[in-house]
């Protein structure tokens, strides 16, 4: 029963994380960003037997005293909180060290002065930026081609500098894109299922030709408790992928099948990300998880992404869910 911090617990990683690892029955204290509405974020739509074995605290990962009185007694820190939306990282950069890095480097410092057992960072597949070899292993060169991936980098760079100086027990995830219930409308595939469930037929992208790796949201969340309970992933950083790569376009006519649709695509400009800071591919790697972790995915290969879509389109096709987005505003 070990008591778990997982920071970021109320986004759509995190709750899906918080709640499988209750079901597994960890200790959780999910670490929520403050606001005045007295929100948990997705977590406030937990089950309620999820819900009252949750030990909330709300707090500001910028805020260190905060994050230290968060992680005492606690022997497992995961760390998930951050800013991720790439096209706000242009607007707002400095939000974004002062987060990602800065709020890295709080998590850190108190988990060094606190002994924490284990520490795991969240890393993210835009850091490696366009590929330049693939499938993408852990040693390929890190681009940071938005300030988002810059900041994320900064973060990972903090994170190994805490292990190699100071033997602190940091193990770093480093998951490709991840998809499921739950995911903002800034991300693509919700922006895709969101805009059909809404009736639109003309769907609104920027760039359709890039390259991803889908990960769907299960996978990645056995992927952080596979990391969070080997003690051989201490010192490591791990990608956490499907190795199966698909573009964008592709991804829109796979999601229009199979919510049994035909579908248009419309440029919309202000999607379009500046042309050096587009990710034009990527495709991960992920013997390394595999070998060291033992962990492989469910939901791999064109199969396993058709299975990992239609149950994301269930989900917003729901209306109690797709009333929650805005289909007709471009988030950025």
């Amino acid at each position: 029963m070990k008591n778990i911090l997982v920071t970021g617990a109320d986004g759509f990683i995190g709750s899906h994380l918080t709640e499988e690892l209750i079901r597994q029955g960890y200790n959780v204290k999910p670490f929520v960003y403050y606001n005045s509405f007295n929100s948990w974020g997705w977590l406030d739509h937990a089950p309620n037997e999820i819900k009252q074995n949750l030990d909330v605290f709300t707090g500001d990962i910028r805020d260190p005293y905060g994050v230290k009185t968060a992680m005492k007694g606690c022997d497992t820190v995961l760390h998930l909180a951050a800013l991720i939306a790439i096209p706000y990282s242009y607007h707002s950069p400095d939000t974004y060290v002062d987060t990602n890095i800065k709020g890295t480097l709080n998590i850190l410092q108190a988990a060094r002065e606190l002994g924490i057992e284990k520490l795991v960072h969240t890393s993210t597949s835009e850091v490696y930026g366009t590929a330049q070899f693939v499938p993408i292993t852990e040693q390929h060169p890190l681009q940071g081609q938005s300030p988002y991936s810059a900041s994320k980098i900064g973060a990972d760079q903090m994170a190994i500098s805490f292990y190699n100086s100071f033997d602190l027990p940091v193990s770093i995830i480093r998951p490709f894109n991840t998809y499921g219930p739950r995911q903002s409308a800034r991300a693509v595939i919700p922006t895709i299922i969101s805009q059909i469930a809404a009736g639109k037929r003309r769907i609104k992208l920027g760039a359709i030709h890039p390259t991803r790796d889908f990960n769907y949201i299960k996978d990645t969340v056995t992927g952080f408790i596979s990391i969070a309970e080997s003690p051989k992933s201490i010192g490591e950083v791990i990608n956490v992928g499907s190795n199966f790569e698909v573009s964008i376009g592709e991804t829109v006519q796979i999601i229009a099948e199979a919510m049994g649709v035909e579908v248009e695509i419309e440029t919309d400009d202000i999607r379009i990300r500046p042309e050096k800071s587009e990710v034009e591919r990527l495709w991960a790697d992920n013997s390394k998880a595999k070998k060291l972790l033992n962990w492989e995915t469910s939901y791999s290969g064109r199969d396993g992404f058709k299975r990992g879509l239609k149950e994301t389109a269930e989900w917003f096709t729901n209306p109690e869910n797709l009333k929650g987005y805005k289909a007709d505003v471009y988030n950025i």
